[in-house]
């Protein structure tokens, strides 16, 4: 598997799935309306920019169900602030960026017909620059931030964190350091496209520092019993067992701890607010199944061949139905933090 092209491949284009499942149900629906609050509220107290265009981007759009409600959440926001401050309301675009791969001919199709805005689409992977310089005054970027460019190097034919034994360390280490390496890059550049005194929004899954796996669970937890299912089915003699053990998935869940060592690191943004969102998912054990086999089915039919993905998701679910945690939707301790960055003036 060529790491560095298939994770990008996957990284922010996972997000489709998710996105698809997300737009037919409630998953994230009580963070996303909290998340818009501080969005508005940053706004109205820290946004001091006045222009005649005003431009937005989203990083890791998908095909822009979740998207879409976020940018209205926005612009109303800025037109509220400019008009208490009795300055012109701008005119607003609206930059659509994910990887090349990604469906855009649905998210142009899917467009709110009475938007205020006009729309460009950026294809690319949002590690690199894209944009010119000086020219956005608003980022944002939703689910998208914990996949990782690549599987790092240092993890690579080492086993999976769920049963790593003593190389467990070795294989945290190298996600860790590949996610802080992969934000740096996205900082800097986003640093470079927006304007002094822009802002940034920020939605990134995390885990808490301390929680118990015996009666809790993570987004995290959900991955293991997947590569445990992995395991199960090269038992089966369905798949290669060393193949199966050093799979790792392209993404990153930090906690917030280490999110904010990371971005304190910047010096081109500050941290204006950084709270902790409960992700309120309550969902049900097929709820959790088909979610994730939104995000990972892809993954894992480019690895192991599409023969093999019913039976690999049935196994999961055999093992959710298993787990004391999972019984209770309300067990979910997984968490979102929300951060607002604004560009200083270094």
């Amino acid at each position: 598997m060529d790491s560095s092209k298939d994770s990008q491949h996957f990284s922010m284009n996972g997000g489709d799935g998710v996105h698809s499942y997300v737009k037919n149900s409630s998953y994230q629906r009580g963070v996303l309306e909290t998340a818009n609050a501080i969005i508005e509220e940053e706004i109205a107290t820290k946004l001091e920019i006045s222009t005649n265009s005003f431009c937005i981007a989203d990083f890791g759009c998908s095909t822009g169900s979740n998207s879409f409600p976020v940018m209205h959440t926005i612009i109303e926001a800025v037109k509220q602030k400019y008009e208490s401050s009795y300055l012109k309301t701008p005119e607003f675009y609206v930059y659509f960026n994910d990887i090349v791969s990604n469906d855009f001919n649905t998210l142009f199709s899917s467009l709110p017909p009475n938007r205020s805005y006009e729309v460009l689409a950026v294809p690319g992977d949002f590690h690199r620059r894209l944009l010119p310089p000086l020219s956005i005054h608003f980022a944002y970027s939703a689910w998208s931030l914990h996949w990782l460019s690549e599987v790092p190097k240092a993890a690579e034919g080492l086993k999976s964190l769920i049963w790593s034994g003593g190389e467990n360390e070795e294989v945290y280490a190298a996600y860790l350091g590949q996610f802080e390496k992969d934000l740096e890059s996205f900082l800097k550049c986003r640093a470079v496209e927006m304007v002094k005194g822009g802002i940034m929004a920020l939605l990134i899954p995390a885990l808490p520092a301390y929680w118990d796996p015996q009666k809790e669970y993570t987004v995290g937890t959900l991955a293991d019993l997947l590569r445990s299912s992995l395991l199960d089915m090269a038992k089966k003699g369905r798949l290669s067992k060393a193949r199966s053990e050093t799979f790792n998935f392209p993404c990153y869940t930090p906690t917030p701890e280490e999110l904010r060592a990371i971005l304190q690191k910047s010096n081109n943004f500050n941290i204006e607010k950084m709270e902790i969102l409960k992700t309120r998912t309550l969902l049900t054990i097929d709820g959790h199944v088909a979610f994730f086999r939104a995000v990972k089915q892809n993954m894992l039919m480019h690895e192991f061949g599409d023969e093999i993905i019913d039976e690999t998701f049935d196994l999961l679910k055999k093992k959710l139905q298993n787990s004391v945690a999972y019984a209770n939707p309300s067990n979910d301790r997984t968490i979102v933090v929300v951060v607002i960055l604004k560009r200083n003036d270094v």
